[in-house]
């Protein structure tokens, strides 16, 4: 195992304007040797502006880059230790699987290739594809072929600018696993820019959700979905219903609200807003988390959960699960997801509902900060 740094990539302070338009703010991020980092954001979001400039194909504005102890903030590419996998695979037509693989190593002068070629080929599984042209190959395999190209040279970062963007989604979820597991046995930093919530969580150990130019959240993918500190992390990751409460009082390590006439309970640790009484808080739940039940059997509901009322305005049976839209006092569009074990029939449009769930699965977001962050869209658009 090793024990020095080399592989980390350390941004500090950096930024890059065009002009009057700022594409990323300064910002400092770590990414850890032997991590699989993804960049997640919608088109515009600075993603991969930042991406482009740990590779050395943009000179940021401010701040620098550092690849272990080594400063490349004004290198060129080809003197970092690092190597880029695009959305176009930028295979070379005329050579077959092994020359295309070979060809950064022939580059620098090296005679004897085929061991080296031979088992980077093993590693993406392409072996017996070694003596075909790239057009005789599927996208997913094209795609495995271009990361063992880039692998060969042995960089210390990967780095992989929407690899996945051209591929059907069953081929996308597949080579999604087959990223990981070839990230997993080199063990070298990758660096994945995506738009794709799905890809990010998939793969990545550590998630930096970007918008605006800037880093949102940075965490774990189970962190970010299940702790949003933000309106936009909640709503990028995953459905969540935000109900604005105000608070109440606070009980122990409890916050207690009022939405709808009714209370809900907030525990103090999953709230990233100031909670002071007669403040206001945007409660937030995800669809999963919430039972249904149907308005006759409410005295079956357990005490200490948190409940809210509801009638049911549409559902939509997915097969795994129901999707329900439920009409309540606080949300008109309460979006409520329930496995498909033990049906009840009497859920169906127009039925008065409960909705419930424990209040460990609620979290809190500043109401201000989702106010303001509206007025900006709007002035946006």
């Amino acid at each position: 195992m090793k024990t020095d740094n080399s592989g980390d990539v350390r941004l500090s302070g950096i930024s890059k304007t065009y002009g009057s338009f700022t594409a990323v703010h300064p910002l400092d991020l770590t990414v850890p040797e032997g991590s699989f980092f993804a960049l997640l954001g919608a088109s515009g979001c600075g993603k991969t502006t930042t991406l482009r400039m740990i590779a050395g194909l943009e000179e940021p504005s401010s701040g620098t880059v550092h690849l272990g102890d080594q400063d490349v903030t004004h290198l060129p590419p080809y003197k970092r230790p690092v190597n880029t996998v695009f959305q176009s695979y930028a295979l070379f037509p005329h050579l077959d699987i092994f020359e295309n693989v070979a060809f950064g190593l022939r580059r620098r002068g090296i005679k004897s290739v085929k061991k080296q070629v031979e088992e980077m080929l093993e590693l993406v599984q392409l072996g017996e594809q070694a003596r075909k042209k790239p057009h005789q190959l599927s996208g997913g395999q094209q795609q495995r072929v271009a990361v063992a190209r880039a692998l060969i040279n042995h960089p210390k970062v990967l780095l992989l600018d929407e690899p996945l963007g051209a591929l059907d989604l069953k081929l996308r979820r597949q080579m999604q696993l087959e990223l990981k597991r070839i990230q997993t046995e080199v063990g070298i930093t990758f660096v994945h820019v995506t738009h794709d919530q799905e890809e990010a969580m998939t793969m990545a150990d550590t998630v930096a959700v970007m918008n605006g130019g800037r880093v949102e959240q940075l965490g774990s993918p189970a962190d970010l979905y299940e702790n949003p500190r933000t309106t936009f992390v909640a709503n990028f990751l995953g459905t969540s219903n935000l109900i604005e409460a105000e608070v109440d009082a606070k009980n122990g390590d409890d916050i207690v609200l009022r939405a709808g006439g009714g209370k809900l309970v907030l525990p103090q640790a999953r709230c990233s807003a100031p909670a002071t009484a007669g403040g206001k808080v945007l409660v937030g739940i995800r669809p999963e988390k919430i039972a249904l039940t149907h308005a006759d059997d409410a005295g079956s509901i357990p005490e200490g959960r948190n409940r809210l009322t509801g009638k049911i305005a549409d559902a939509s049976f997915i097969g795994v699960s129901t999707q329900y839209v439920i009409d309540s006092p606080v949300c008109d569009e309460f979006a409520v997801y329930v496995q498909n074990v033990e049906r009840d029939g009497r859920l169906v449009p127009g039925a008065d509902v409960v909705l419930h769930w424990s209040p460990a699965h609620t979290f809190g977001l500043d109401a201000a900060q989702a106010i303001d962050a509206g007025t900006e869209e709007e002035a946006d658009a």
